[in-house]
């Protein structure tokens, strides 16, 4: 015990000490004879129809011939650079009118098709030089676009059209909000300012890119910590680099509590340039928000969404953390009892004791062993389970398709063409699923090309990459799905349909281009039909004996996830409401430690540790900016949806086709809340987002006898 002391002491100062370890025409075409079954594409290995033919012909990635090579995209970003000063011209030219909503929507379609393909070959490309080259490109093309945003003529002809009275009116809801859009991008550029103000502007987003990425990379890299400060039996469980160990991350899931405190207190503790990025980007951001017209820039960054205003949503996360707070003390009370039992000397709940004790609590209330459900989860038994699912509910189907020679980055990267049954294909999956080295370890959906009408009639189909980080196939089993990546999956492909099936007329504002509140339901969606036994049970079975998932199995593990999920929910308000306050009224008047701990204490409940600085590791302040809460509402509107239109029958088409009319079909072309009006048939509260999203965490009685 006294070791264990004196290593508690001379952390802090040994942190000090040590260094960062830098270490449309629908395009109808009937069933293609390079198509295959989505199932057998996933369960088995490569098949050789499914490749890129030697002797086939050949591309470059996606089909684009000239990203055969590295240098391509030189190629292809001088193309784009050439039709988009081409555009420029034709929109300055052209009298106010739906026509020049359009040319702006093609010059935004030249750009991305080239930046939102980069995007994704600069993270995810095995060669080197091919991610070096997307990452200039999209350099190059961000430089580009900055320009566009502070061209006083191109402002000038869209500010005309939106002055006109009679033309505003003349247009339909779509174009409208397309054009309105388009003018927020120009605002929030500062191009409405007199010159001096408006080159603030510029050099203010210029710093608040580079702010960001700087903080992105500061909050994922490691610590470091002499290995002589920490006892001997817990060292092994961190990276030995001479005398210093490396800690890149919480460990969260070790049952040591020692370990889990250690990681805690090492990897957590602030560095002062990552504050200083972060206390430098809060200030930055606010500065821009007010120099463009705003109070703070969570009402800047709120404008279009479902919660509108910061006001709603500090409503939204007070209710939502008062109805919590009862069901999280006896969350926390169980949690306390359980480490009493385990380790009775330290028996305080601590913050890096939630997540393991909450998962102990769920393995032993319910016995849940993922080791169980994995052989009944084979990747090609999901994939077909989807595949029957959006078969039922909206007249799709997936089909496994050959690529060309060059047109994939890796071997064992599928090609899905998406089918509708009457409307023909409506556009492409590439599913990079599997590890590989140096592939980034996280689950994500990227817009390569976007869906829009283009000028002679024909609809340009959506292109999309779904990744996940699976395992491989093995010479005895094919790839198995843990509950967790089933789910996942699930809530990945709903990104999916909403790309294909958010057929707007514009790009801009096509498939996922929405508000981020609202951007997330459909894939959470995809989570309750993923947890309903009517849904698993058409495709879950055993790899080996065929056998069936028991439905008591699927019963267990879904009330498994209730298990201090209040808690875990309360968590989410924390680091909503603590993003909130950053973006909030400036200047903040207190360190953004000072409002972690205040703001910890008062909306979570566990204590602050001194010495840490959680803040500086919440890289989602890059991409979530003032929209954190936006999981949680997302959540709250899945709910509500599930409930009224597809529990009582997850596979009703009728329901289906409703969804995909108010919901996906209008991609960011629409009013979110709108859209949701449409599909419950009334316009939810805050309390009803509420209500929805506490009546998740009741136990099912059902399961509830039966388990007892």
């Amino acid at each position: 015990a006294a070791m264990l002391a004196g290593w508690r002491q001379v952390l802090p100062a040994a942190l000090g000490r040590a260094l960062w370890g830098r270490a449309a025409r629908p395009c109808r075409r009937a069933v293609s004879t390079s198509w295959c079954p989505v199932g057998a594409a996933f369960d088995v290995k490569l098949q050789p129809q499914l490749r890129g033919s030697a002797a086939g012909k050949e591309t470059g990635l996606f089909g684009v011939p000239e990203l055969s090579c590295p240098e391509g995209f030189q190629e292809a970003q001088d193309k784009a650079l050439q039709e988009s000063e081409q555009l420029v011209q034709k929109a300055c030219s052209t009298p106010p009118g739906p026509e020049t909503v359009m040319i702006f929507d093609q010059l935004s379609d030249s750009l991305c098709r080239v930046a939102d393909l980069a995007d994704f070959v600069k993270i995810a490309h095995p060669d080197f030089a091919f991610r070096e080259a997307a990452e200039e490109a999209c350099r190059n093309i961000g430089t580009v676009v900055e320009k566009l945003n502070t061209d006083v003529e191109l402002w000038q002809s869209l500010r005309c059209l939106l002055a006109d009275e009679i033309v505003v009116s003349s247009l339909d809801p779509e174009t409208r909000r397309v054009a309105e859009l388009f003018m927020f991008d120009f605002e929030i550029s500062g191009i409405h300012l007199d010159e001096e103000k408006r080159k603030t502007a510029v050099n203010l987003n210029v710093r608040i890119l580079d702010l960001c990425n700087e903080f992105l990379m500061g909050a994922h890299l490691p610590n470091k910590i002499d290995k002589h400060i920490l006892p001997e039996h817990i060292r092994y469980n961190f990276t030995a680099e001479g005398n210093y160990l490396q800690v890149a991350g919480l460990h969260a899931d070790c049952p040591d509590d020692l370990v889990r405190e250690a990681a805690y207190k090492i990897f957590l503790y602030p560095d002062a340039e990552q504050l200083s990025r972060l206390e430098e980007l809060l200030a930055s951001r606010n500065s821009l928000a007010q120099l463009v017209g705003y109070d703070t820039f969570a009402h800047r960054a709120l404008q279009g969404t479902m919660a509108k205003n910061p006001e709603t949503v500090r409503q939204f996360l007070e209710k939502l953390s008062e109805q919590l707070s009862k069901r999280t003390q006896k969350d926390f009370e169980m949690m306390t009892k359980t480490k009493m039992k385990l380790n009775p000397q330290n028996s305080k709940l601590m913050p890096w004791d939630h997540p393991y004790y909450s998962g102990v609590l769920r393995a032993e209330r319910y016995n849940i062993d993922p080791g169980l459900y994995c052989p009944f989860f084979s990747l090609g038994a999901c994939m077909e389970g989807l595949n029957c699912l959006f078969s039922q509910l909206l007249g799709i189907s997936l089909y496994a398709e050959q690529t060309q020679r060059g047109e994939v980055w890796s071997e064992d990267v599928r090609k899905l063409a998406v089918v509708h049954e009457t409307e023909g294909l409506l556009g492409y999956i590439y599913c990079d699923f599997f590890q590989r080295p140096d592939k980034p370890h996280q689950d994500c959906h990227f817009t390569v090309r976007g869906g829009r009408l283009k000028e002679n009639g024909e609809y340009q189909l959506p292109v999309i990459v779904l990744m996940l980080s699976l395992p491989h196939s093995t010479r005895s089993a094919p790839t198995l799905l843990s509950p967790g990546m089933m789910e996942n999956l699930f809530h990945e492909m709903g990104h999916a349909m909403h790309s294909m099936l958010g057929r707007t007329r514009y790009q801009h504002v096509t498939g996922t281009r929405c508000p981020t509140d609202f951007a997330e339901v459909p894939s959470i969606l995809m989570e309750y039909f993923a947890n309903d036994y009517r849904v698993v049970n058409q495709f879950a079975r055993h790899y080996k004996t065929g056998q069936p998932l028991p439905k008591n199995m699927v019963s267990r593990l879904c009330e498994s996830k209730k298990v201090c999920a209040a808690a875990d929910m309360q968590l989410q308000v924390f680091y909503a409401a603590l993003d909130q306050i950053y973006h909030g009224k400036h200047p903040l008047g207190k360190s953004t430690t000072d409002i972690l701990k205040e703001t910890q204490e008062k909306v979570y409940g566990l204590p602050y540790v001194p010495n840490t600085a959680w803040q500086l590791r919440f890289s989602h302040l890059v991409g979530y900016g003032a929209k954190y809460y936006s999981y949680l509402m997302s959540r709250a509107v899945a709910s509500m949806v599930w409930k009224q239109c597809f529990a009582q029958d997850p596979f009703d088409r009728a329901m289906g086709e409703r969804y995909r009319r108010e919901m996906l079909a209008h991609g960011g072309g629409k009013e979110p809340m709108l859209m949701v009006q449409g599909m419950l048939q009334k316009s939810p509260s805050v309390e009803d987002f509420v209500d929805a999203l506490v009546s998740d965490l009741d136990q099912d009685f059902e399961t509830f006898i039966m388990d007892s």
